[in-house]
Formats: C-alpha cells, sequence, structure tokens
C-alpha cells in the first residue's frame, strides 16, 4: 500500500476535508498527534515552519504534522 503522507508545514497540501494529525498547543513538549478531519484552515500563509494551524470538525486547534489522506470527506 502506498502510503499518501504530505508535509504539514506547506498550506497547498491541506484542503478542508483531508485526513491529517495535528499537535496541540498543550501537546507540544509531548509530540501527541491528534488524528482528525480538517474543517478549517486558521494559517494564512503558504508556509509555517512548524505546520499550519487548522481546526477539526471536533473543534480540536493545532497545527498540521501530517496530511494522512487527502481524499476530501
Amino acid at each position: 500500500m502506498e502510503s499518501n503522507e504530505q508535509d504539514g508545514t506547506i498550506r497547498a497540501n491541506i484542503k478542508i476535508g483531508y485526513v491529517v494529525e495535528i499537535v496541540q498547543k498543550q501537546h507540544q513538549r509531548s509530540g501527541e498527534l491528534t488524528e482528525g478531519i480538517v474543517d478549517k484552515l486558521l494559517t494564512k500563509s503558504p508556509k509555517h515552519t512548524r505546520g499550519i494551524k487548522v481546526r477539526l470538525e471536533t473543534g480540536e486547534i493545532g497545527r498540521v504534522q501530517t496530511v494522512i489522506d487527502n481524499e476530501v470527506y
């Protein structure tokens, strides 16, 4: 099975409906990741070194570490 993982630091790689892994602010030290579906992109710049900030459909906010699935759900 081929991996669809993409870099979370480039805004063009992330669209609403994609499945991503984010790190929430309170989990930055531990690196704990949360998986979910992108509801809104919050970072306006085309790149961000720590990851593009998004809100998931669950309401959680964090910076994208990895794009898991680039199929829109």
